[in-house]
């Protein structure tokens, strides 16, 4: 198969598919004559499993790992399972806070319903995020007077 029959195959771009080839997931043969880049049954399932393992949050990278310690005979599977089990505290920290975001914007925007716009005139910018509360920077960040850039 030629980039563009694999890129059909598995739903997705050509670019997705060289992609994939120049980061050295794929091993394409060449074709003697012409040069083309030719892509066998199991390449499309390689191709199949990266894009699982894409769903699953894992990188390039992390790929290449899993796919070398496969290509050598070794499971792979512990390292998959430790890699999830790590990663999977930080995907709820980052829920968090895009909830917490999430709500902030609300307020915000609920806050802002009533307001006037207001042009910047040299000591205001855009009166809506000045008005919005400063609670990460509460305290002053200048000392003895002195402003900070």
């Amino acid at each position: 198969m030629k980039v563009s029959e694999l890129a059909r195959c598995a739903d997705v771009t050509a670019e997705t598919v060289r992609h994939y080839t120049r980061e050295g997931l794929l091993h394409p043969e060449r074709h003697p004559d012409n040069g083309y880049q030719l892509y066998d049954r199991a390449d499309l399932e390689r191709l199949r499993f990266i894009q699982r393992a894409r769903m699953l949050g894992f990188g390039v990278a992390e790929i290449r790992d899993i796919l070398a310690h496969a290509d050598q005979g070794d499971s792979p599977c512990p390292m998959v399972r430790d890699l999830l089990a790590s990663r999977l505290p930080q995907i709820h920290d980052r829920i968090a806070e895009l909830q917490a975001l999430a709500a902030r914007m609300e307020q915000a925007l609920e806050a802002w319903a009533e307001m006037p716009d207001g042009t910047p005139d040299g000591n205001s910018l855009c009166r809506l995020i000045e008005s919005f509360p400063d609670t990460l920077n509460a305290k002053a960040c200048c000392h003895s007077g002195e402003e900070t850039r």
